[in-house]
């Protein structure tokens, strides 16, 4: 089973060397890796070509203006060969070595569509440090009413799956793979299966987690989102995750304590 990991980069030369070195770890070896670089101004590139030749064939990349994040996604899901496909972003990193040999022991039962389970967040000051721990343990599908979703970086699906029910819509602004995950898991009804694995490190200050507007657009995102799949829901009903997410974070620190 070959799976493909998909990273898209834009003048990530900060970080993206983190992402490549995380891939290059992983102990399972049917891969395919594909860099889809939005035309980097810094030196983003002149990394992923530094990386090629450790990664013997299995990396291919292109660099060319894009639309955006989800665009360049698009992109390289269309360019997959990969029987299973996941995405890691340029600013995140493996969180182990057997991410992905886990990911295949549970995609080799034939019955399961997609696997997903948990990520953490860091600063970028001290990536050793865990200030968000984000569980997808007690996900239930019925519980995207609400805008919750597994863990997007954790999620690992079969290529068909995205041929048969569509890959992200690029007009959402950061709220795409919430769209996305709820036509695939809530609409479609696809089959998941949760596992209790730390996939990735996350450094704090995504689109998706930076701000009162990035909030205030996610909840635009969501309503639109379930309104144009038919769901219902409201702002209270999603605006209950809020809290959750503030339990997390409290969880987190206690635990840290302990």
């Amino acid at each position: 089973m070959k799976i493909t990991v998909i990273t898209a980069t834009f003048n990530s030369g900060k970080t993206v060397r983190d992402t490549i070195e995380s891939v290059l770890r992983q102990t399972y070896q049917e891969i395919e890796y594909l860099i889809i670089d939005g035309g980097s101004k810094d030196n983003t590139m002149d990394i992923v070509k530094e990386y090629e030749p450790r990664f013997s064939g299995k990396l291919r990349y292109i660099s060319e203006p894009d639309k955006g994040i989800y665009d360049a996604m698009n992109k390289g899901i269309r360019m997959a060969t990969g029987d299973v496909v996941g995405l890691l972003n340029s600013d995140d990193f493996y969180t182990s070595s057997d991410v992905l040999q886990q990911v295949a022991d549970v995609m080799a039962d034939e019955g399961i569509d997609a696997v997903y389970g948990d990520v953490h967040y860091v600063n970028e000051d001290n990536l050793d440090v865990c200030v968000r721990y984000y569980t997808s343990r007690p996900f239930h599908r019925s519980w995207m009413r609400f805008g919750f979703m597994p863990a997007h970086p954790s999620f690992y699906c079969r290529r068909k799956i995205y041929e048969k029910y569509g890959v992200f819509d690029t007009s959402y602004k950061v709220a795409a793979d919430f769209e996305n995950l709820l036509r695939l898991i809530f609409v479609n009804r696809i089959h998941i299966k949760y596992i209790s694995t730390d996939f990735v490190t996350m450094r704090m200050g995504g689109a998706s987690s930076s701000g009162l507007k990035s909030h205030k657009q996610i909840m635009q995102d969501h309503l639109r989102a379930l309104q144009s799949n038919k769901v219902y829901s409201n702002i209270l009903l999603l605006g209950l995750r809020y809290p959750y997410k503030v339990c997390e974070i409290i969880w987190t620190k206690m635990n840290k304590l302990k």
